[in-house]
């Protein structure tokens, strides 16, 4: 039931994490279990890291479709995102072959970029922007969960079961989802003429300048973690050479900075205002990087120096997801969506120049790392001057 003190009821909420437990185990699943599918398929490492980019990049065109939130109608996008992960896992088990895995990572990533902007703008209808970070954060937990329980039952499936295993007890679940969401979530109509289509939302985000603001900032905080995030397991290694050992470690900081991390934005965001939430993380985060080095004599250092940075990164990422909610209420949805891949190419902006950075050496990814944290600064500073949030 719903409280006072809560604007979404609690029954609501969990079914909703739920739903992103699932769809974000299915996307993240594929990357510690990457070997063990390549050897089941027959395929090279080439082939599979071929699908992987393919998948990338329809996740970067993801406001051409997620605005169908906005279109047609909240419940109609989140039941639509459901149905199509759950005809990709589906294929897997009818035709288990590389064309269906490599279908499946597609379907089930266009599903997800439908099924979470359409969630997200929902709950931006449903609560109040004064109390819409905790409940946004508090459903974030779907991130870090997935990773911390979603993906070691994705392995004792495979291990007890088989390859496909997985596939199928997602396939189960997401029928079962769809179900739930046809029957539990409101109907919500779009209004005609204000929204007329796809294509017209996705110009009015790429037209507005406040929303191209936002975009900046997602893309300079997700360039600022993949520029040390794509080397710092190598740095490691050449620091320590204890390469198991470190990713062992990387793998379980990951998780539980993530974790701590939304936990933290659900009780602050709100009370601290979104732009400055995300001020504080970006500074945190700046600070965190310059720490980094700091370890660079001690593996716990510096492992300790990743679980800050990531908790810093996943601070800022969450507490902007209610401010970008609130930029362009009219287009929600595509906003949402439009962020989401404005982090997807901050993502490829940093892995093109991490390398290419790290031969000169580590000190160089902080630097430009910590320039990319100032720009989203400047981004946000500037939004903030031009729209109250």
């Amino acid at each position: 039931m719903k409280s006072r003190s809560f604007p979404i009821s609690v029954r609501r909420l969990a079914f909703f994490t739920l739903c992103r437990i699932l769809l974000n185990t299915l996307y993240r699943m594929v990357y510690p279990f990457l070997g063990i599918f390549r050897t089941a398929l027959g395929v090279s490492l080439e082939q599979m890291s071929l699908i992987l980019t393919t998948r990338a990049v329809l996740g970067a065109l993801a406001p051409l479709f997620a605005s169908i939130g906005d279109s047609r109608g909240r419940k109609t996008g989140m039941i639509l995102g459901m149905a199509l992960c759950t005809v990709g896992t589906s294929v897997v088990l009818i035709r288990p072959s590389f064309t269906a895995f490599s279908l499946a990572l597609l379907l089930t990533m266009l599903g997800k970029y439908i099924f979470d902007p359409s969630l997200l703008a929902h709950i931006g209808d449903k609560v109040a922007y004064a109390s819409r970070g905790r409940v946004m954060a508090l459903m974030e937990l779907g991130w870090s969960l997935s990773f911390l329980i979603g993906v070691p039952v994705v392995g004792l499936l495979i291990a007890r079961v088989g390859w496909q295993a997985p596939f199928g007890a997602f396939t189960v679940l997401g029928l079962l989802i769809s179900i739930g969401l046809f029957l539990y979530v409101p109907g919500e109509a779009s209004i005609p003429g204000k929204i007329p289509g796809e294509k017209h939302n996705f110009l009015a985000v790429l037209s507005s300048s406040l929303a191209l603001h936002g975009l900046a900032i997602g893309l300079s905080i997700s360039a600022a973690n993949e520029v040390i995030n794509l080397v710092f397991g190598v740095w490691l290694e050449d620091a320590f050479q204890l390469k198991i050992a470190a990713l062992g470690a990387t793998t379980a900081v990951i998780g539980i900075s993530e974790l701590i991390g939304e936990f933290l934005v659900a009780g602050f965001v709100d009370k601290l205002g979104k732009p400055q939430t995300v001020s504080l993380g970006i500074l945190l985060n700046i600070f965190a990087a310059i720490g980094l080095t700091q370890g660079h004599g001690s593996t716990v250092a510096a492992v300790l120096g990743l679980f800050f940075f990531y908790i810093t990164f996943e601070f800022t990422l969450v507490s902007s997801i209610p401010l970008m909610s609130e930029i362009l209420p009219e287009k929600r949805a595509t906003m949402l969506s439009s962020t989401g891949a404005s982090h997807s190419l901050g993502r490829a902006l940093g892995a093109l120049f991490a390398a290419p950075l790290y031969r000169v050496g580590i000190f160089t990814n902080l630097g430009v790392a910590i320039l990319f944290n100032l720009l989203a600064l400047i981004a946000l500073w500037t939004l903030t001057r031009r729209k109250s949030l």
